[in-house]
């Protein structure tokens, strides 16, 4: 997990700031069709996929990583 560090775990559509944008407001770019494992925020034994992910809004562009955790329960990361 060097390359990464989480931002949050939330449910779906709950709001969450990357990068001063909420993500769910807006539409997300997938920028690989490899994903990532990292370690859930809470449980590190527990490894989870995920896809990185490109958001641009208002001149901004934030790159992260997100997938679900269990139903409906989103982890999001940054770049480290």
């Amino acid at each position: 997990m060097s390359n990464w560090k989480a931002v949050g775990v939330v449910a779906e559509g709950q709001s969450i700031q990357v990068g001063d944008l909420n993500v769910w407001d807006h539409r997300w770019a997938r920028k690989s069709d490899d994903p990532v494992e990292l370690p859930h925020p809470a449980h590190p034994h527990q490894r989870h996929r995920m896809f990185i992910y490109e958001v641009s809004a208002g001149g901004k562009k934030v790159t992260f990583a997100a997938g679900e955790l269990s139903a409906n329960v989103w982890g999001f990361y940054v770049p480290a």
